[in-house]
């Protein structure tokens, strides 16, 4: 069973946290803790198996390592927290955590541990949480993990393909970059795939419902040439907010050159309420062009969109 096995707070930054026996929780983090704050590293949790192989290797084999000296102020057992991706919750009684962060960069001199043993554990193992739900955690309540994944919508739009006069080889092949991508990242995704004809109705609707549904990132293949059947960048403008014309304006300068047709795309790409929008052409070439730009900076969006400071 995964549980809580210490709880810990601390007065002051770069110090150890102290064992508690219990710890109240509130929309700004753990009461009377020096990383409390409006931030998004509100709660930081550490387990304790990471604490004992850190110990086994340290380099002073006989010093013993107390809860909260990483300045953890949950430890754990019984859950790899290496598994949480960013926006996945832990439940804790009533307390309700949403992870922000996995590890963090080594504070060096300004760690305690690190001025001890010169190493710590908390920049690889540790995660970190802002709160969702207060309320009151101690050792020994249970901890339930609820993946929570950034959910990814495909929408091929292809009269033949949806004819079935051809096979959609696009979606496929995005498909598997979101996979190779995500599989190296701390984001946990959720891909789905749908081939439309060339159809301002239809793929209107399927935004629609994306939009209301807060699908995380909706990325259109083919549509967005000069053609007569070409709709796709007119649609997504037509329900977008806000536009980001750097990243296609890129992405045409890089290959345009080389592929000069790669110039007649009218790619673009945008934000309507929580959910990320782009066009992309419709050749396997082009997709694989376009997604591998777009992934180098969906993730920050995505938490550009809901408004977190991820730069604290």
């Amino acid at each position: 069973m995964a549980k809580v096995i210490s709880v810990n707070v601390s007065e002051a930054k770069g110090t150890v946290k102290k064992p508690v026996s219990k710890i109240l929780v509130n929309s700004e983090g753990i009461e009377g803790d020096a990383h409390a704050g409006a931030w998004h590293r509100q709660v930081s949790l550490l387990s304790q198996e990471s604490i004992e192989m850190f110990s086994a290797q340290s380099p002073q084999p006989n010093r013993v390592f107390t809860h909260g000296e990483f300045a953890e102020n949950i430890t754990t057992q019984g859950i790899d927290l290496l598994t949480c991706g960013i926006r996945d919750r832990l439940i804790i009684g009533e307390v309700e955590l949403e992870v922000s962060q996995i590890g963090k960069k080594c504070h060096g001199d300004d760690c305690a541990i690190f001025r001890e043993v010169g190493a710590c554990v908390m920049p690889k193992q540790g995660i970190f949480a802002k709160v969702i739900q207060g309320g009151q955690i101690q050792p020994g309540d249970e901890i339930t993990h609820v993946f929570v994944p950034l959910q990814i919508r495909l929408i091929t739009l292809s009269d033949r393909a949806a004819a079935g006069v051809y096979e959609d080889r696009s979606g496929p092949c995005v498909e598997t970059l979101l996979a190779e991508h995500f599989a190296q990242s701390h984001w946990n995704a959720q891909v789905s795939r749908v081939v439309i004809p060339d159809d301002v109705g239809q793929l209107r609707d399927l935004l629609t419902q994306a939009i209301e549904t807060s699908v995380d990132v909706v990325m259109t293949l083919g549509s967005t040439g000069v053609g007569p059947r070409d709709i796709a960048p007119d649609v997504v403008v037509s329900v977008c907010e806000k536009t980001l014309p750097g990243v296609m304006e890129f992405i045409r300068m890089k290959y345009g050159e080389a592929i000069p047709s790669a110039r007649l795309s009218r790619s673009v790409a945008g934000v309507a309420g929580q959910t990320q929008i782009y066009t992309l052409p419709g050749s396997v070439r082009a997709v694989t062009q376009y997604t591998e730009e777009i992934l180098k900076t969906i993730e920050h969006t995505a938490q550009m969109i809901r408004g977190e400071d991820i730069h604290a």
